[in-house]
């Protein structure tokens, strides 16, 4: 017997159709396409991400760039200033060198000079005293660059005929040395009416000898220039 035979009394139900839309049916046909657009897609993605690192880096790049130019003009620039300070200052500082305030102290230098003048302005004995060398502390804002302003204190007493003979006597001390009138007096003495090159004066002085030697600028007390003659 058939399976598939029909019963009696009973009516075979038609078979349900279900609508597909059109463009599921069609698929099919542009499937090829769709894999290519997304393809496309996700390759254009890619690119502008790619696009914006490489951008990222080259303007880190350039900016780093810039810095280094930037840096290398500012040294050039800070050479550039230091040669015409050179060629400014260098007749001033050669000068300065050669009349002893650059470089070591010269105390042979400083008697020396002090016993010349006597002789050539004819003045009465000339005592004196040095103190060590100290550090000096200049005021802010005043730069030394590379160099410590040190200063030697002398004392020193001498006989006048007149006041002239400290103020030139000063003078042509100044003209051979660096050095700052700290404190000056000047006494009375008691006149020998018998003698005519018999002092009338005395005087007794503090200079402070100036020399600026190379090394770091140390902590120091700053003295006083103060002025009494």
């Amino acid at each position: 017997m058939n399976a598939a035979a029909t019963l009696p009394g009973k009516k075979k139900k038609p078979a349900v159709t279900i609508a597909v839309p059109y463009w599921v049916r069609e698929f099919a046909l542009i499937r090829w396409g769709v894999v290519s657009l997304a393809a496309s897609v996700a390759v254009g993605v890619a690119a502008v991400v790619v696009s914006n690192a490489q951008l990222r880096d080259a303007s880190a790049t350039r900016t780093h760039v810039q810095q280094v130019r930037d840096a290398a003009y500012a040294r050039y620039a800070d050479a550039d200033n230091e040669k015409r300070e050179i060629r400014t200052f260098q007749p001033q500082f050669l000068v300065m060198r050669e009349r002893g305030l650059v470089g070591e102290e010269n105390r042979l230098s400083w008697l020396d000079a002090i016993r010349r003048i006597q002789e050539e302005r004819r003045l009465q004995p000339i005592s004196y005293e040095i103190a060590p060398q100290q550090p000096v502390a200049l005021e802010p804002g005043i730069a030394s660059g590379d160099y410590q302003l040190h200063a030697s204190r002398m004392r020193l007493h001498m006989d006048l005929l007149h006041e002239l003979d400290l103020f030139n006597f000063l003078e042509d001390l100044r003209a051979r040395g660096y050095f700052a009138v700290q404190d000056c007096a000047i006494k009375r003495l008691g006149a020998n009416l018998n003698q005519a090159d018999a002092p009338t004066l005395a005087a007794d002085c503090t200079l402070n000898w100036l020399t600026l030697t190379p090394g770091a600028p140390a902590v120091g007390v700053p003295f006083s220039s103060r002025s009494k003659p």
